[in-house]
């Protein structure tokens, strides 16, 4: 995450995004025919204006849906609170959205909302989480448990097996945090038992992240390593505390605490060029926005589809309620950072 004032920047910036993206893709519940060849109207709800990665992804929605010339009715932004995603939920469905494609951060709690769509036959894209109840047309999303097993191999590696290593959770009511977490402990206890794991939850809050971090770090100064299971909350306020206490050591440096980040974004490469952070996993922002607006098509369209390999190197399996198309994620580390096939390295391109 960047520092506030560019934070503020980003926030402005993401005000600008949608304002753009309406006014280029939004054709007005009287016109939707007409203006966009007859093609349905999809609801876009993006879910956050506080994360780089999220920035990143309505930038790329924004882009998609223009290529594609898609009908989309003025894209909401639930700002991390369900009670407004149900709300924008129901303004899509008032003003004629054929398929919704969203990215609820508790998914525990958008299941009557689900089940309201349904009833409608309005089918549900759900981008980077997956509703833990009600159905939904296809779920978009990376492998989240190889998130923290790859975070796992790479510090107990690094740690040669022994040590401690603080991990900054995400939201456990979000099933990326459940996933990510309940991967990186199994991983631990498995492969690295005489490594002590410190689980500190976060709610996918930066600020919550630091305070925490910096009590861990007070009580536990042999702390070898730290797991940001969200590089857009957690890098910034990681480096800045590691920075300030003077534990900021690159790679191979004595003294280095190890780290592996999530998400993919330009300032993870940029930590991974310094020597700050060793590694992250990349989460394909251009992927979810270039996927979630096909699905969301198809499915207005009436299209199916089936478990299975896709023509897009990832693989679609089954759920209770509905698919997922389970998405490449690669580990991003010095020796591949500056790949150009990489989104982090085409932000803005």
């Amino acid at each position: 995450m960047k520092p506030r004032t560019s934070r503020i920047a980003a926030a402005a910036a993401a005000a600008v995004v949608l304002a753009g993206f309406a006014t280029a893709c939004n054709r007005g519940s009287d016109s939707n025919s007409s203006a966009s060849g007859g093609k349905p109207a999809i609801g876009i709800d993006l879910p956050r204006a506080d994360s780089d990665f999220w920035n990143s992804y309505a930038q790329y929605i924004r882009q998609d849906a223009a290529s594609q010339g898609l009908n989309t009715l003025p894209v909401s932004n639930s700002q991390n609170d369900v009670t407004k995603l149900v709300a924008n939920v129901q303004v899509f469905q008032n003003t004629g959205a054929k398929a919704v494609v969203m990215a609820p951060q508790d998914t525990g709690a958008i299941a009557s909302s689900l089940d309201q769509l349904a009833a409608r036959k309005i089918p549900v894209v759900s981008v980077d989480t997956r509703p833990d109840k009600g159905n939904v047309y296809m779920v978009v999303r990376a492998d989240n448990k190889a998130y923290g097993t790859k975070a796992c191999e790479l510090l107990g590696k690094q740690l040669g097996g022994k040590g401690k290593v603080a991990e900054l959770q995400g939201a456990l009511s979000s099933i990326n945090g459940r996933d990510r977490s309940e991967a990186f402990a199994a991983c631990m206890k498995e492969k690295f038992p005489d490594i002590q794991v410190i689980e500190l939850a976060t709610d996918w809050k930066g600020d919550v992240a630091s305070a925490k971090l910096q009590s861990t770090l007070v009580a536990n100064p042999d702390l070898g390593g730290v797991y940001l299971q969200a590089g857009g909350a957690f890098l910034q306020p990681t480096l800045a505390l590691l920075q300030q206490k003077g534990l900021l050591q690159p790679v191979g440096r004595p003294g280095h605490i190890a780290i592996v980040s999530n998400d993919g974004i330009p300032q993870e490469f940029d930590a991974i060029r310094k020597g700050d952070i060793d590694a992250t996993v990349s989460q394909p922002a251009d992927l979810y926005a270039k996927y979630a607006l096909f699905y969301a098509q198809a499915a207005a369209e009436g299209k199916t589809f089936q478990a299975g390999p896709t023509d897009h190197q990832s693989t679609i399996i089954a759920l209770p309620n509905g698919l997922e198309d389970q998405l490449p994620a690669p580990l991003v580390t010095k020796e591949n950072v500056d790949d150009k096939a990489l989104w982090g390295n085409n932000v803005g391109n």
